[in-house]
């Protein structure tokens, strides 16, 4: 037997139970995997409440992981018994043990610890794609990052410096601020009533060419107003909710913007972008330009704490859960 936590119904952390479940068996291209440590996200409080609708229930939420491979199916070629993995974007990681297709994993090099691990896939991964080709950030190219001492955030401040650009870090506090700036924010703002403001004297009225927003409803707006013309306004989560229908009239209105809505799910659906995707974020991590920083770990049998915590914007960097 193995444990999970499954909810039977959307709701607050609550529904959340800590249950008894048999070990799954791996079929023909799938491999089961010991779990040694579980990354919290903010895209497990959106399966959670049901604004991400569940495939089916009772639902074991999490997407992301790191552990040990303890068998696999027919046809795995991929990975073998005994490997060290690690992984993202596939739902239920809220388990000892769990089964995986062979192909969403990705080994996970000695140097990098199983809390790292797992701590790292999805945020690492999202940074990534968002830095690299979502808005391909060059040297001197200032940009607005919010949430920024989260944990997508922090990957965002660090590599984004790394590559030379100019990061304003957009946090809600000012200890979350001091946070920012230590981790490659050469500006912060804190709350966003004046950011635009802010960010047009940051910039000496040029405005940005790209905003990477995780907040949705509150921030859209502002975050517009902060592009310069051609700007890249970059929509990639919802943590005060989805933004409402808008009229698109208003991209052409502030400068012929471009408006998209990403997910890691589309930037690593080929075997060969997660390989590649997975592999810059290792070297990255490797060179020491990027530290993960894990700020938070829980027992997964408490992953109710762990939400309410996120949700009240109490945490910062990086969060574990360990089965």
């Amino acid at each position: 037997m193995s444990k999970a936590i499954r909810i039977h119904a959307n709701g607050g952390p609550e529904v959340m139970k800590w249950e008894d479940i048999p070990t799954p068996d791996p079929g023909p291209n799938e491999a089961l995997i010991k779990q040694e440590a579980v990354g919290l996200n903010y895209i497990d409080v959106y399966f959670r409440t049901g604004l991400y609708k569940a495939p089916s229930m009772p639902l074991i939420i999490g997407q992301e992981g790191a552990g040990v491979v303890t068998a696999i199916g027919s046809g795995v070629t991929d990975v073998a018994v005994g490997d060290r993995v690690a992984y993202a974007g596939s739902l239920g990681g809220y388990a000892t043990h769990r089964v995986i297709p062979a192909d969403r994993l990705v080994k996970l090099p000695d140097a990098i610890a199983f809390n790292t691990g797992a701590a790292m896939m999805l945020q690492g991964m999202t940074a990534q794609y968002l830095l690299r080709r979502t808005y391909h950030v060059n040297p001197g190219d200032p940009i607005v990052v919010h949430a920024a001492a989260g944990g997508v955030g922090l990957i965002l401040c660090q590599w984004a410096k790394h590559l030379g650009a100019t990061v304003i870090g957009v946090v809600s506090s000012e200890e979350k601020a001091e946070l920012a700036r230590a981790h490659g924010a050469h500006h912060t703002v804190v709350g966003y009533s004046s950011l635009v403001a802010d960010v047009k004297k940051i910039t000496g009225g040029a405005m940005v060419p790209v905003v990477y927003d995780s907040i949705g409803k509150d921030t859209f707006m502002a975050s517009l107003d902060c592009l310069a013309p051609l700007g890249m306004m970059v929509c990639y989560g919802n943590a005060s909710g989805p933004v409402p229908p808008v009229d698109i009239g208003i991209l052409a209105a502030k400068g012929s913007l471009f408006l998209t809505r990403p997910s890691l799910a589309t930037y690593t659906a080929k075997v060969a972008d997660l390989r590649k995707v997975s592999a810059d974020l290792f070297d990255v991590v490797a060179s020491g330009a990027v530290k993960i920083q894990v700020n938070q770990t829980y027992p997964l049998k408490d992953a109710a704490a762990a939400h309410i915590a996120l949700e009240a914007r109490k945490t910062t960097g990086s969060t574990v859960l360990v089965p």
